[in-house]
């Protein structure tokens, strides 16, 4: 190992996907901004999409935020009208978020952004399915190892 030279910056596979990440927001950038959404408030809406009514905690484990993170971000979106917050009738230490119908309609608006990704990917569905099944299994292994 000792004698293995210092890969390049463009040798990275860390740098490779940071630099991808930055060109993802400047490609959601644009579509977010005409929904007033921020990236993470984005995700935030496509796991509510998915299943509405859960709990805080639970989104934040989706998004693999802490709370101190994801409680500012349901705020603004609730001073919005997009999400309403509720204790949990079972576990008042619980809060859950609810869509409204405002956040609802905006699933409606949003529905281009995901084939516009594959579209600006310029690759088909299926390759690009097999590459974030590729991450997926990439950030679990890391995570595994960080322990």
């Amino acid at each position: 190992m000792a004698d293995m030279p210092m890969p390049t910056i463009d040798q990275m596979l860390c740098f490779a996907i940071y630099s991808a990440g930055h060109a993802f927001t400047r490609f959601y950038k644009p579509r977010l901004d005409a929904l007033e959404l921020t990236y993470p408030q984005y995700l935030a809406f496509l796991v509510l999409w998915e299943k509405d009514d859960i709990t805080v905690k639970a989104l934040g484990e989706r998004l693999f935020l802490d709370s101190g993170t994801i409680t500012p971000l349901i705020k603004r979106l609730e001073a919005r009208g997009l999400v309403s917050r509720h204790r949990d009738a079972e576990d008042e230490r619980q809060v859950r978020i609810r869509l409204t119908d405002e956040g609802r309609a905006l699933k409606d608006k949003a529905l281009s952004i995901p084939l516009a990704v594959i579209e600006g990917a310029g690759q088909s569905r299926e390759v690009t399915e097999t590459m974030r099944q590729e991450l997926v299994a990439l950030r679990d292994r890391l995570d595994k190892a960080a322990g």
